[in-house]
């Protein structure tokens, strides 16, 4: 069992897993086997870029509802050579034959404004857009790793041939999904072993997705954009009714993007910019929190979380008026972020009292300066891998393409399904995310990495662990695991780990409080103490995750020259 955590005027909560602690490396993964893969690498000589793409692969293997080489993510990485922030945006895009109107909308308000007809952008082969998974993670292999892609996608290879032991939370997570993925032979036929889910510890293997692996640990991307393997999705995919084709593949690109950056209470934060909208909403929540004394209002109180759900609010109300693809809009990520825009801000927001919010006018103040995974990777030569992909829910669009294991995306759903919106679909648009791989420097290095999966729960839950360590004084163990809370507007989703009486008093200021099992997904990170040149690695409750830490190091030079020690 974990530390127990106290506030002085917050509820009392216990962490339910240890930190990792090491010296030469770290890697902290929402599956154990995928930060053991990581730390392999990392053994075998390998940096963190080595590392972050070995746990990424075994990630599609053991956590298969979370991730697929057929998804979409941001990779962020700081450079120890060079100093720099570097982001990889290998999102999603829609396919070429996609139109505003392919869907048809059920609902013009909430909860059901996403919903279409027949559910046709969320299940089935309508809801794919075209990949950028692997793509992106090839690039990274290839322009900061060591070992060369067929070393790192080993150990994927071999939990994929000779199978794994199922998870309680995997089995669930197949239960959950269990009539969608039997509407599809190969995902029945992969995840519901005797037309039902396999019991925890059940060793589950797949031949065909151990090939597909092997293929592209031969040929590269290319076996997927250009080769044989993607021919077998496209023809798949077109024999089902879907748009997605060998066109969209081939044209298929990773964008190189410059970090965004802001300042909380002396460090700088660096995150991830347009498309994704986490990051510029987690440096806009923290400017507004910044008025604020997080630390006297304590952690987990009425006053506290009150101020968090308000500036939520705020932040969710610019995101559906200008947040999205900044191929196709202009952004004003500038105004957005802006000390000056969270004064403006900030002055809406009443203490007593729950508001409604509109979206500001950023663009003034612009010349100053859906499920997921993640993992956190840093090697001992000072580099960073904060890394967030996805195939939006659960088992995607529970589409298993025969004969490749691979599950496809429904990243589809992300999109506005109503013509004319911000966010609306487009060909070759990429679509709005949430994803927030954040890193917090203290002066010219990293002190903390981390991020989360969730949807559009993960900017929130990020800047809540942020909060945590920065305000409360929390160890990141205790800041990833620590209760949450989030809102767009409508209900406050509370975990129940937030106080009974904290929420009454919320219901008093007006919010409509919601107990949830989770907000968010499972939360890793690393922190970097520069006194001492230590590694604290931390995954939380909400997934399998696991850090694993490399400390120790060669024999001490000399040890068997004759004159050793005279």
């Amino acid at each position: 069992m974990g530390s127990a955590w106290r506030d002085k005027a917050g509820s009392p909560f216990t962490t339910e897993k240890q930190a990792a602690v090491a010296s030469r490396g770290m890697v902290a993964a929402n599956h154990p086997l995928a930060a053991a893969a990581g730390l392999e690498m990392l053994a075998l000589g390998g940096n963190a870029a080595d590392a972050a793409v070995a746990a990424m692969f075994v990630l599609t293997v053991v956590e298969p509802m979370m991730v697929s080489l057929f998804g979409a993510g941001f990779t962020h990485m700081y450079d120890a050579n060079t100093g720099n922030a570097v982001v990889f945006d290998n999102y999603t895009v829609a396919p070429g034959a996609a139109t505003p109107t392919m869907y048809t909308p059920v609902s013009e308000t909430w909860p059901d404004y996403l919903e279409t007809v027949d559910q046709q952008n969320r299940i089935g082969y309508r809801a794919v857009a075209v990949p950028g998974a692997l793509k992106g993670w090839c690039a990274l292999e290839a322009d900061y790793g060591r070992l060369g892609l067929e070393t790192v996608l080993q150990p994927a290879i071999r939990y994929a041939k000779r199978g794994f032991p199922v998870s309680p939370y995997l089995v669930e997570r197949i239960r959950q999904c269990q009539a969608d993925l039997a509407r599809f032979p190969a995902s029945r036929a992969r995840f519901l072993p005797d037309d039902a889910p396999p019991q925890p510890g059940h060793l589950l293997v797949c031949h065909d997705y151990a090939q597909t692996l092997q293929c592209i640990a031969q040929e590269g991307a290319d076996a997927l954009y250009t080769g044989a393997l993607g021919d077998l999705v496209v023809r798949d995919i077109a024999a089902h009714g879907g748009i997605l084709t060998r066109d969209d593949l081939q044209r298929y690109r990773v964008v190189r993007r410059e970090a965004i950056r802001g300042q909380y209470r002396g460090h700088q934060i660096v995150t991830v910019g347009p498309p994704s909208a986490g990051g510029v909403h987690v440096i806009q929540i923290l400017n507004i929190l910044e008025h604020f004394d997080m630390a006297d209002l304590g952690f987990g109180t009425a006053a506290s979380l009150h101020v968090i759900a308000e500036a939520l609010k705020i932040a969710f109300a610019d995101r559906l008026e200008y947040l999205g693809d900044p191929g196709w809009k202009e952004v004003p990520v500038r105004g957005l972020t802006s000390k000056f825009y969270a004064v403006a801000r900030r002055r809406q927001i009443k203490l007593e009292v729950a508001g409604d919010y509109e979206a500001g006018h950023p663009w003034s103040y612009r010349s100053t300066s859906g499920h997921t995974t993640h993992l956190t990777v840093a090697d001992a030569a000072g580099n960073i891998v904060a890394m967030t992909q996805t195939i939006h829910e659960p088992f995607g669009c529970k589409v298993t393409v025969p004969g490749t294991g691979i599950v496809l995306n429904n990243t589809m759903y992300i999109f506005d399904p109503h013509p004319g919106q911000t966010n609306s679909i487009a060909p070759g648009k990429r679509m709005l995310s949430s994803m927030a791989p954040t890193m917090v420097y203290r002066g010219r290095r990293p002190i903390l990495a981390l991020g989360a999966p969730g949807g559009t729960r993960i900017f929130a839950a990020v800047l809540q662990a942020i909060v945590n360590v920065l305000d409360h004084g929390m160890t990141l163990q205790e800041a990833v695991e620590a209760p949450r809370i989030w809102t767009q507007g409508q209900a406050l989703e509370v975990e129940p780990g937030i106080a009974a009486s904290a929420r009454y008093e919320l219901m008093v200021r007006g919010h409509e409080v919601q107990v949830v099992p989770t907000v968010a997904g499972g939360m890793n990170g690393i922190y970097l103490d520069r006194t001492n040149g230590v590694l604290y690695g931390a995954a939380c409750w909400r997934a399998d995750g696991a850090p694993a830490g490399l400390s120790g190091g060669a024999a001490r030079p000399g040890l068997w020259d004759p004159a050793y020690g005279r």
